[in-house]
């Protein structure tokens, strides 16, 4: 038993999913991991602390971010070899998913560390059933670069992607990646979705041309969220059209 009076947890590292916003959004099954865990390695300790505070827990909390991880990860490990649980958590959703979070894990895997999953809520889940477009099949990409030359030969490989492609942004970048979007991919649906689970969450929907022009006036606040109709078929054609007359051209040359 734990000082808590929470059963013992078997040493592994335990991915705990917590709340994008709204506290209420934790699953049982996390606070139990998180009231048992002998650490918790947190990418933000103070959302981390309020969280536990919220639900009267008190547990040892050891700062894991993306600039220490080199140094913090391998003492983890140790520390889970010695016989300890560790608790995983990101400032919000679920470790790993364009966080810090995966360079711990994979650690972990080749070390024979039992890796024990404990689902619940995900920014980009979230936006992407709420969005109105196809759920059936995605593409998370993450954050584009955030330097324009980069992000402009990404979203071109993006341009023939079929899938609903579901996108990070920041919100001081949100309105040139907009613009720059709707140049490269077409003016296609789109949803836009922020401060998701929150007292201000907003989810909007349109072309991208419409959106681009809304944020354009509307200050963009909070993490964000961006989803893409995939290519259409007329779009993918033409992209082939316009390869296959190149390659010719190449050809005849």
């Amino acid at each position: 038993m734990t000082d808590s009076g929470q059963e013992r947890l078997p040493p592994a590292l335990y991915i705990v999913s917590t709340p994008i916003g709204n506290l209420k959004d934790v699953t049982f099954r996390a606070l139990d991991v998180l009231r048992a865990a002998d650490v918790v390695a947190a990418e933000d300790t103070r959302r981390t602390r309020i969280l536990l505070a919220h639900y009267g827990a008190s547990r040892r909390l050891l700062s894991y971010r993306d600039r220490n991880k080199e140094v913090r990860a391998p003492k983890l490990v140790q520390t889970i070899l010695a016989g300890s649980s560790v608790a995983l958590v990101s400032d919000g959703g679920t470790p790993g998913i364009s966080d810090p979070g995966y360079y711990l894990i994979r650690m972990a895997v080749q070390r024979g560390i039992d890796i024990v999953p404990i689902p619940g809520p995900t920014a980009a889940i979230a936006a992407l059933v709420a969005s109105g477009l196809p759920c059936d099949r995605f593409a998370f990409e993450g954050f584009l670069p955030s330097r324009p030359g980069r992000k402009r030969r990404r979203l071109e490989e993006l341009r023939t992607e079929p899938r609903t492609l579901v996108i990070y942004e920041a919100p001081h970048r949100l309105k040139s990646t907009l613009v720059l979007m709707a140049q490269i991919l077409g003016d296609r649906s789109a949803a836009v979705a922020r401060e998701l689970t929150k007292v201000f969450e907003e989810i909007r929907r349109g072309s991208l041309s419409e959106l681009a022009a809304y944020y354009q006036t509307e200050p963009a606040r909070g993490e964000i969220v961006i989803i893409l109709e995939g290519a259409r078929q007329q779009a993918l054609s033409d992209v082939r059209q316009h390869k296959g007359d190149v390659a010719s051209c190449s050809h005849e040359e």
